[in-house]
């Protein structure tokens, strides 16, 4: 065991506009603000170290950044970039990061909570299968209004692979 490694501090997420998706995170799932790291009333950062740091392409810039928390878990850092080498969101199929998963005890609240931010659902909430199963264990994967994927899950009854398997996972 690694006594040095703890979990997931933040997830870093790349957002078209900082206060909408900030607004967005707020309404539909109850985050706050904690501190913005760089203002966008601040000087673009568009220095070669900025860029080769973050592994932007020379075209782009550092616009603004915050971090955000929500009610448990880690936090969520935004980042806004400018810049005319921007590619839109990636699909579940792209490489990379599919998607970030959100706890939740009402998966039906909080998927109209999604909707009413101005994200919306792929598909209605599905139940959990296999060793995931169990009544109520539901997940939804969702679209931010610009486009990244998340997920919104729930499992109120224990799971059966809570028999079997040497560790829990990470449970709020």
């Amino acid at each position: 065991m690694n006594n040095n490694m703890h979990g997931i501090d933040h997830i870093g997420l790349t957002v078209p506009n900082l206060d909408e998706a900030t607004q967005f995170f707020s309404e539909a799932l109850d985050a706050t603000v904690i501190y913005d790291t760089y203002k966008k009333t601040e000087l673009i950062k568009d220095a070669a170290f900025t860029k080769k740091r973050l592994g932007i392409p020379n075209d782009m810039a550092e616009r603004a950044i915050r971090m955000i928390g929500l009610p448990n878990g880690p936090q969520i850092e935004l980042f806004e970039f400018v810049g005319p080498n921007q590619a839109g969101p990636v699909a579940p199929s792209d490489y990379g990061w599919q998607h970030v998963a959100f706890k939740v005890d009402d998966i039906q609240e909080a998927v109209a909570k999604v909707e009413a931010a101005g994200g919306k659902r792929n598909a209605d909430p599905t139940d959990l299968g296999g060793i995931e199963a169990g009544a109520g264990n539901q997940f939804c994967y969702c679209r931010t209004p610009w486009g990244s994927t998340i997920e919104l899950i729930a499992y109120p009854t224990p799971q059966p692979y809570l028999a079997q398997a040497e560790r829990r996972k990470w449970d709020v």
